[in-house]
């Protein structure tokens, strides 16, 4: 197993406090990402409501699985913050905290009394990183947008599919959890710089969801200002490799394989006993080989669908040839290298017993992540955010569930 003789108790994140008050993914991942390395994470949810994220997905015995990952190493507190009294007691959780994330469009918090400046006020330090869908300025910046609607506007959906037909959106919610990571990412950039710098104070990141999709649109950009290109959809195929698709074997499995270099594809030519094509003016370099992408690929696949899965992957992996058959997630579970690796761990839950969920990333030498509890209940925490830090005595509790503030 990876890290058996290191301290996991020695988190790098331990002391910095989040408040999450985001909804569903892209706000909330960034703040499971820093709960997985000691961050304490404080989940600010409306009473009798809470997160959307808890009524998305499947069930098992009535419990929200997706909600039990990516409510991780979370606390879950009960606040309305849309009423005064709900605000000033978030205003006493910032004074005391290092990081709020919020994801409302934009305008909300202003509408809240809840201002980048207001809470600035109450702590000067505060790093405030604030997700939409357009970004904090600009002239949509008050639409509504989700994933798949950032996924279109950035121009990565156009090119993703066959050609001739209609786009295809990835089968997961790859812009949330993109723009998570990017806020993760700004959030530990503006606690380096406050922490670090003499005179540093918080900061406010703007993080707009298309903005993270079209950051990682590769060379589309340069490409259609010098060229006047625009990229078109090529399947499963890259447009600057070939071959490079999917293929099926003589079992009828699919299997996916790339080469991206000369040298690689000089090593499928010898795995293949067909040197010869090293030379062949068609696919002598990349170069040529895209542009004969069709009868490489021809090639290749009437080569592989010669052999078993088994047998072929054999004959890939001692060539040096990159290749994977297309996992299912059954096929990720039985896995041994995603097992030594523990990609997958069993985290206590006291309504599933031990619940299977991903493993922490990034993999760190000296101060890896961990997880520690599944997401937790509504409201599971309000007696210690209350009573125990914020140490309001119980009539003032009693008084706030009296007007439904928490």
């Amino acid at each position: 197993m990876a890290h058996n003789n290191i301290d996991k108790s020695n988190l790098p994140l331990k002391g910095i406090r989040v408040l999450d008050m985001g909804q569903l993914i892209a706000g909330p991942f960034a703040a499971t990402l820093l709960g997985d390395f000691g961050a304490e994470v404080i989940k600010v949810e409306l009473p009798g409501i809470g997160d959307n994220a808890r009524d998305v997905g499947p069930r098992y015995k009535n419990v929200p699985l997706w909600w039990k990952v990516e409510g991780r190493n979370k606390k879950s507190i009960t606040l309305d913050v849309r009423k005064e009294s709900g605000q000033k007691i978030l205003k006493r959780l910032v004074e005391i905290s290092d990081v709020l994330i919020e994801n409302y469009l934009p305008g909300t918090l202003e509408k809240w009394n809840l201002s980048p400046d207001e809470l600035k006020s109450v702590n000067p330090d505060l790093v405030l990183i604030r997700v939409s869908a357009y970004g904090q300025t600009g002239p949509y910046s008050k639409r509504y947008g989700y994933d798949r609607i950032a996924l279109a506007y950035s121009g990565i959906l156009y090119f993703s599919g066959y050609p001739g037909e209609t786009p295809v959106k990835p089968g997961i919610a790859w812009v949330d959890y993109t723009t998570g990571i990017f806020s993760a990412f700004a959030a530990m950039i503006a606690l380096y710089s406050r922490d670090t710098k003499k005179g540093g104070t918080g900061q406010v990141a703007d993080i707009a969801l298309y903005e993270c999709m079209f950051r990682i649109i590769e060379y589309c950009v340069p490409q259609y200002h010098f060229l006047g290109e625009i990229r078109e959809r090529t399947g499963n195929r890259h447009p600057c490799t070939a071959p490079g698709n999917t293929y099926i074997t003589k079992d009828n499995e699919c299997i996916i394989t790339a080469c991206s270099n000369d040298r690689t594809f000089n090593r499928l030519a010898k795995v293949m006993g067909k040197e010869h094509l090293s030379g062949d003016p068609r696919f002598k370099d990349a170069n040529t080989r895209i542009k004969n992408a069709d009868e490489i690929e021809k090639i290749v696949q009437d080569w592989i669908s010669q052999f078993t899965l088994k047998d072929l992957l054999k004959k890939l992996n001692e060539g040096g040839v990159p290749a994977s058959k297309i996992f299912s997630i059954k096929d990720v579970f039985n896995d041994p290298h995603i097992q030594v690796r523990e990609n997958i761990l069993d985290v206590d839950d006291k309504f599933l017993g031990k619940v299977k969920m991903q493993g922490v990333v990034p993999k760190l030498s000296g101060t890896p992540g961990r997880v520690k509890s599944t997401g937790p209940e509504l409201g599971e925490h309000n007696s210690e955010i209350y009573k125990d830090l914020l140490k309001l005595n119980q009539a003032e509790i009693n008084l706030l569930r009296k007007g439904n503030v928490i």
